[in-house]
């Protein structure tokens, strides 16, 4: 079977548009904004001990390995098949449990708009979910070039800009005398670590910078990946870090943590903001940025993932019928298929209390199943650089040898570390039933990780010969 080759059309800026609509979300904001002024603390202890060292080896290992396919690539170079496809469907499988979250801000967003208290109506938030996901997966189907234009638009109108108005008006809000919410002291900087439950909320910290390695999963478009791939990330890193601190402090600033609603609190912040400047008629305006911010992530999102899984299933990871790509190359296929399982884990916002609840479930189950997949990450860099000195890596993880272990190390205690603290409940949001939240978060992290084993060995068994 031949396999279309896809033209080089990812610049660096290309590149560091698709990290900062991947990663740098206004989702995020509300989460972390609960904080308060202890969100410093938390950003940069997690940019220390894991968006540095993701950073770095993915950088190394997009250099080393510039192939379609990206983190299954580099788990099936060290560790097999079997492996490689596990990463690649964890990957896959926790982008499906983050896509109502994201989905769920989109329709919160319109609501808000519309009518504030549609925000509560399971009904509303289901209809909305699917019927732009579904959308969302049909551009997706004509390709990288239609999907790259949307991450494009998404970052720079839908994401950077909001970021950098709210990050403007808290520092006017400041300037003329207003009360902030929150309290800039060290003291309040230094967040109270005696409670397991306080650190539980770092597990949608971490979550907020995942996605580094994913557009490794398109280095075959990139003109130039040895080169450009770095350059990509360090500008990546920089504009990610930036906005997403001073972002949720901005929020923090104007909503208490305590009075925060983390699927509408950012545009809480805004209405805010506004009525006080007497600037309500842009509501609207930023509803739609932010409408397009996050489409746009749903779609860079939504590709990047399917095409590992089209690459497992050109190894036989997978059946062969799902590793014919459409006319675009597009993985038309796995697309649908992903869309169908969308929609039934759409049934947990029905499940849970309020969409609140439902809303942080989704995103624990998510962050656990993504530090799995980083996990692997980390120990495919080491078990490379051993196997594979002689691969040539442009960029290599500052330090060395030593530097590799120390960052690999790093990020791998700090992924299991919050695994183990992302199944405690958190003390600042309402899970209702504990025995339900534990329960839908305990199953939804089993199927992930058995799911690829039991499509491995089915797809594995020998095929009968017809008679």
């Amino acid at each position: 079977m031949s396999i279309i080759l896809p033209k080089k059309t990812l610049s660096v800026f290309s590149l560091v548009m698709l990290n900062v609509i991947a990663i740098d979300s206004l989702r995020t904001l509300p989460l972390s904004a609960i904080y308060g002024t202890s969100l410093i603390f938390y950003y940069l202890v997690a940019a220390v001990i894991f968006f540095l060292p993701t950073a770095f080896i993915a950088a190394e290992l997009a250099t080393g390995w510039p192939e379609r396919g990206g983190i299954y690539v580099w788990t099936r170079e060290a560790f097999g098949k079997k492996i490689g496809f596990m990463t690649i469907w964890l990957q896959w499988f926790y982008n499906i449990c983050w896509y109502p979250t994201i989905m769920a801000l989109i329709a919160a967003t319109i609501a808000y708009v519309v009518d504030p208290n549609l925000v509560n109506s399971k009904i509303y938030m289901l209809s909305v979910i699917l019927i732009l996901f579904w959308g969302a997966t049909l551009i997706n189907c004509f390709g990288m070039r239609i999907s790259n234009i949307l991450s494009t638009l998404g970052a720079i109108i839908g994401t950077l800009l909001p970021m950098g108005f709210i990050i403007i008006l808290a520092l006017i809000w400041l300037l003329k005398g207003n009360p902030s919410a929150i309290k800039f002291t060290w003291h309040d900087v230094l967040p109270n670590l005696s409670s397991f439950q306080n650190l539980t909320l770092l597990t949608a910290v971490l979550y907020g910078l995942v996605g580094m390695e994913m557009s490794a999963a398109h280095a075959l478009e990139v003109k130039n990946p040895q080169r450009d791939y770095p350059r990509a990330m360090m500008w990546s890193t920089v504009i990610i870090l930036f906005s997403m601190i001073f972002g949720s402090l901005a929020v923090a600033i104007v909503v208490p943590p305590e009075k925060l609603n983390i699927v509408a609190g950012l545009l809480e912040a805004f209405r805010l903001f506004f009525v006080n400047f007497h600037l309500e008629f842009l509501m609207p305006v930023i509803a739609i940025l932010m409408v397009i911010g996050a489409l746009g992530g749903v779609g860079a999102w939504i590709l990047s993932p399917s095409k590992g899984l089209l690459v497992a299933s050109e190894d036989g990871s997978l059946p062969q019928c799902l590793s014919v790509p459409g006319k675009h190359g597009a993985p038309v296929r796995i697309l649908l298929i992903q869309g169908i399982l969308f929609t039934a884990l759409c049934s947990v916002f029905v499940l849970m209390p309020s969409v609140s609840s439902g809303f942080w479930v989704l995103t624990d189950i998510t962050a656990i199943l993504s530090l799995i997949v980083y996990v692997l990450m980390f120990s495919a860099a080491l078990v490379l650089r051993i196997k594979y000195p002689e691969v040539k890596r442009s960029f290599k993880t500052p330090g060395g040898k030593i530097g590799l272990w120390v960052f690999c190390l790093m990020g791998l205690g700090t992924c299991i570390f919050i695994i183990l603290i992302g199944f405690i409940p958190p003390a600042q949001i309402s899970v209702g039933n504990i025995w339900i939240y534990e329960s839908i978060l305990i199953i939804g992290v089993i199927v992930g990780c058995v799911a690829p084993w039991v499509i491995g060995l089915a797809n594995s068994q020998p095929k009968k010969k017809r008679a």
